[in-house]
């Protein structure tokens, strides 16, 4: 995996996810294609490229394992929502100092809920991915997304302080 753009590429995604969940909807008469919803779109672009370079599928697999593919971001898109709004209630909570146990007990239980549709989503793909191609197939896909999601997931961390 070309290590240096893939690190940029998901490091500009993992800030961008919280700057979209904080976007305003545009004003009336004011386009919808923002420079959020762009760049959204310029990062899911080179996504496809960094797995298409490291998957190395004939034409005949590719037939087979793009429209998982798309399957599984579109999977992805609603968990990453669900994510954004997540880390916006928390920074909203944060930022007025306001993190009580109540918000915390409320917080929680969508964090962990996140981590299970993440998991169930792998799972479900990797069936799909293993009975439409093979199995190498599949684990080669889930560990190319695994990396991505490590990277994402690392430069989330490192820009969420902690609860106070």
């Amino acid at each position: 995996m070309n290590a240096p753009r893939i690190a940029v590429l998901l490091f500009a995604l993992a800030l961008a996810l919280p700057l979209a969940a904080q976007e305003k909807k545009p004003a009336p008469g004011q386009s919808a294609n923002t420079n959020m919803q762009i760049l959204a779109e310029k990062i899911k672009a080179d996504k496809k490229l960094v797995v298409a370079a490291n998957m190395n599928l004939s034409e005949a697999d590719g037939k087979k394992f793009w429209p998982l593919y798309d399957g599984y971001q579109k999977g992805l898109e609603d968990i990453n929502k669900r994510t954004a709004k997540l880390i916006t209630d928390y920074a909203d909570a944060y930022n007025k100092d306001a993190v009580t146990d109540e918000v915390a007990k409320k917080l929680m239980p969508e964090m962990l809920a996140i981590e299970e549709a993440q998991v169930k989503l792998r799972r479900t793909y990797a069936d799909k991915i293993s009975h439409a191609l093979s199995p190498k197939i599949a684990a080669r896909y889930l560990q190319i997304e695994k990396k991505i999601r490590a990277i994402v997931d690392y430069a989330l961390a490192d820009s969420i302080p902690l609860v106070p």
